[in-house]
């Protein structure tokens, strides 16, 4: 497909025919940097052979160069990262190269396509019908953290109750004095006065309010 730059890239959708581990790099710069293309290209896996392809037809100050990877999934992975994507000041053009490739070639390529199928095929069939590939398996991590949590609270409840039974926790009355200091002592003494006028105060309103008759309305209605 011929390409532009003002025009957005064209969605392609390619099978394991259309994949190979030979691709072809137009757009690049003619300043002998073909050790650095193989580099570029050789942090996405083994890189066999790097060489310029002078037979192609090119842009002026531009060449076409010739890659090959020792397995496709590492000429899959090299397209989709660096096509599209500047190098030295120009925009890369990744195309696969199939028809370079061997009756060998083929065949290989073919065979680890069936294996990935039939492994995805295997894996998808061991699973359980309703769950998904991400489901935590039984006693997992969550499982143990949600029974300690309800132990927790079954633990809370228990002394809870066992506190409310025994006398040693019964409300301390207010002519006892809570801690051997004076000046707290005299706090919570005054917090209780508070405390009692509050609830007293509360209590007044309550009958005030219960005494008090509903008035009637005399006004006449329209």
């Amino acid at each position: 497909m011929p390409r532009d730059r003002d025009e957005p890239p064209a969605v392609r959708v390619y099978t394991v025919c259309d994949e190979s581990k030979y691709l072809i790099v137009r757009n690049v710069p003619s300043l002998g940097c073909g050790d650095d293309l193989a580099n570029l290209f050789g942090t996405y896996g083994p890189v066999e052979e790097c060489k310029p392809m002078d037979a192609e037809d090119c842009e002026p100050y531009t060449d076409v160069f010739f890659i090959k990877f020792s397995q496709v999934s590492n000429a899959r992975f090299a397209k989709r990262k660096l096509d599209e994507s500047v190098f030295l000041g120009n925009r890369l053009q990744v195309t696969y190269a199939p028809h370079f490739e061997s009756l060998l070639d083929t065949k290989e390529k073919l065979e680890v396509r069936r294996k990935e199928v039939f492994g995805r095929l295997k894996s998808s069939a061991a699973r359980p019908e309703g769950t998904s590939q991400y489901s935590l398996p039984q006693g997992s991590s969550a499982g143990n953290q949600h029974q300690l949590s309800s132990n927790k609270r079954e633990y809370v409840k228990t002394i809870h109750a066992s506190h409310i039974d025994d006398p040693c926790f019964s409300h301390v009355p207010s002519d006892k004095d809570y801690f051997p200091s004076e000046s707290m002592n005299a706090t919570v003494k005054l917090v209780r006065e508070k405390l009692d006028k509050i609830q007293s105060g509360g209590d007044n309103s309550n009958a005030a309010a219960v005494s008090k008759k509903p008035r009637v309305d005399s006004r006449r209605r329209i």
